[in-house]
């Protein structure tokens, strides 16, 4: 457990295991945090938590997001999906690490899809686990949640801005498809790939499916979430992962 700060942005991250290292992006929205990993925000246990089992064959850095758990960083309206990416990027570099496999859940694809997009040649291989996308039914609720989390932020800081939240949600849900890149930018995206098949509000079904179209080196998991087959979703992850791991 330790803390990274720089240039006013204070970043919780925790390590664990030993060998080729694995940045993991946690589920949760903008409150993304290494507690989530365990118990869900919808308050479940995680049936993923890599902390536990990839720890034996990865180094695996979790951390807190910006403004989430134990982390905490300034409020601007220019924030956005970049400004989450120059943070982890950042963390990389203090920890000495130039290339790494990442695994997000939720938020976390997208997050990984900004890093590859950002930082192409330091990824070597990325799961995305039930990836976060807009449907007809469903962007008042990714607006509804960034809202809770900021009203809660601007009760322990009032000294934060109420315009530069409302431009900071529009530059992380104001899009579509995942809200960050394009169909066309996935089409590109040659760093393999492993999906965990999203299947409720948040993570809608057509949106991982269309990834898995338009990925050009993609496997992909339909079922992973339930007790009996979960075990084996975390072997394929753990698989893939060596597979792709740089020699």
């Amino acid at each position: 457990m330790a803390i990274f700060e720089r240039d006013g942005i204070s970043l919780y991250y925790e390590e664990h295991g030993s060998g080729y290292p694995v940045l993991l992006l946690a589920p949760g929205g903008v409150r993304s945090s290494v507690g989530f990993w365990k118990i869900t925000p919808g308050g479940e246990k995680n049936p993923l938590d890599p902390t536990v089992e990839l720890a034996g064959d990865f180094r695996l850095i979790a951390m807190d997001q910006r403004n989430a758990g134990k982390s905490r960083a300034p409020v601007s309206a220019s924030d956005g999906w970049h400004t989450y990416a120059a943070d982890q990027l950042a963390l990389l570099d203090h920890l000495g690490i130039a290339r790494c496999h990442i695994l997000g859940q939720c938020i976390g694809c997208s997050f990984c899809l900004e890093l590859i997009k950002a930082a192409p040649n330091r990824i070597s291989a990325a799961v995305l686990a039930q990836p976060i996308g807009l449907s007809p039914e469903n962007r008042q609720g990714f607006r509804g949640g960034f809202d809770q989390w900021a009203k809660s932020l601007k009760q322990e800081r009032p000294e934060l801005d109420e315009r530069a939240f409302e431009k900071y949600r529009e530059n992380l849900f104001g899009g579509d498809f995942v809200f960050n890149v394009s169909p066309d930018f996935v089409k590109t995206v040659t760093t393999p790939l492993l999906l965990l098949h999203g299947n409720d509000a948040p993570h809608p079904r057509p949106i991982s499916e269309q990834i898995a179209k338009l990925a050009p080196n993609i496997e992909a998991v339909e079922n992973w979430k339930t007790p009996d087959v979960a075990p084996a979703a975390i072997a394929r992850i753990r698989e893939f992962l060596k597979k792709h791991q740089p020699r």
